[in-house]
């Protein structure tokens, strides 16, 4: 059979047309699979957050009845909300300065603590690790009305833990929990407690995956158990310590439950333990200023996103 016969016979035969679906099930199909999360994040994330920019907009002067449909009467305040909140309210001003304060406390002191801690537990002669890292790992994931009790029971003025230990070098009782001036420490110590052990399986697992190899060539070429640490084995650790320290940040200003349960007023005394995310559930869901607390919310995140910025940058530029 010729060429042109057999190019006519394949022109008589009839042809399939692909559909749609043929064509770009490769394109869609992933899609599909991404719609459940997507759809999720829609509406639990990207709705509420949109609502409460709105939200930050407004005052709530009212509430609608259910039998009329319930809802609320609003009142459109441009950026009223905003200038109150940076120029005249004092309470949030004081809710930063203590939530940099305990930021600052807490994460100078406890990098240096969780360091150690991770480089005991990855000495070759140390026994027990496996043990020792579950111990460490429980503060962190004890319930916060739990620790809060214990604490309380710590920070006693006349029968607490740490008083009595106080007494045996002759300090005298401190009022941790009445006393503004150790308010902070105390909340400070309470974080040490929580968050070494945790913060130190990270940088337990940047020390493992430090190269043995580096560190014995540094060692054939002179360098001694300081140095190789400090050239080589703390640039390994940059991520950990920009994880560390981000993540304290932001835990730092949403700092809730142990100020919230410490404190009969729930802030402390003069407002020593007043911190940004206590005082948003303050003005939103106990005075009921919603448009006041959206805007609050969305300037923290601006804060955040900034302080985080800046960090990130130094240690882009940190070179050791």
């Amino acid at each position: 059979m010729t060429a042109s016969a057999m190019t006519a016979k394949r022109d008589m035969e009839p042809r399939t047309v692909s559909s749609w679906w043929s064509r770009n099930q490769r394109k869609v199909i992933p899609y599909i699979y991404l719609s459940p999360f997507l759809i999720a994040f829609l509406i639990f994330t990207v709705y509420p957050a949109g609502a409460s920019f709105f939200l930050s907009f407004q005052r709530v002067r009212g509430f609608i009845s259910v039998e009329e449909g319930g809802g609320v009467v609003l009142e459109h305040q441009g950026l009223k909300n905003y200038e109150r909140l940076l120029t005249k309210d004092k309470r949030f001003r004081t809710a930063i300065i203590n939530g940099t304060e305990f930021a600052a406390g807490t994460v100078l002191i406890q990098m240096p603590l969780a360091l150690g801690v991770a480089l005991l537990m990855n000495a070759p002669h140390v026994r027990f690790k496996t043990l020792a890292r579950l111990a460490f790992f429980a503060p962190y994931i004890t319930s916060a009305i739990v620790v809060a009790w214990i604490f309380t029971l710590i920070f006693e003025e006349r029968y607490g833990l740490l008083n009595a230990l106080l007494g045996f070098v002759g300090i005298e009782p401190i009022a941790w929990l009445t006393n503004k001036d150790f308010v902070m420490p105390a909340l400070i110590i309470l974080g040490l407690w929580t968050w070494v052990g945790y913060n130190s399986l990270f940088f337990l697992a940047g020390l493992q995956n430090v190269p043995d190899d580096l560190k014995e060539a540094a060692r054939i070429d002179g360098a001694g158990t300081l140095r190789v640490f400090w050239h080589i084995t703390i640039p390994f650790l940059r991520p950990v310590f920009v994880f560390v320290i981000i993540t304290g940040l932001i835990g730092s200003f949403s700092l809730f439950s142990q100020p919230y349960l410490l404190f009969d007023s729930g802030s402390g005394p003069q407002d020593s333990a007043l911190f940004p995310l206590m005082y948003l559930f303050f003005m939103g869901f106990e005075n009921f200023r919603m448009g006041y607390a959206s805007a609050m919310g969305f300037v923290l995140t601006v804060i955040i996103l900034m302080v985080t910025g800046l960090q990130l940058l130094l240690f882009r530029l940190w070179k050791v």
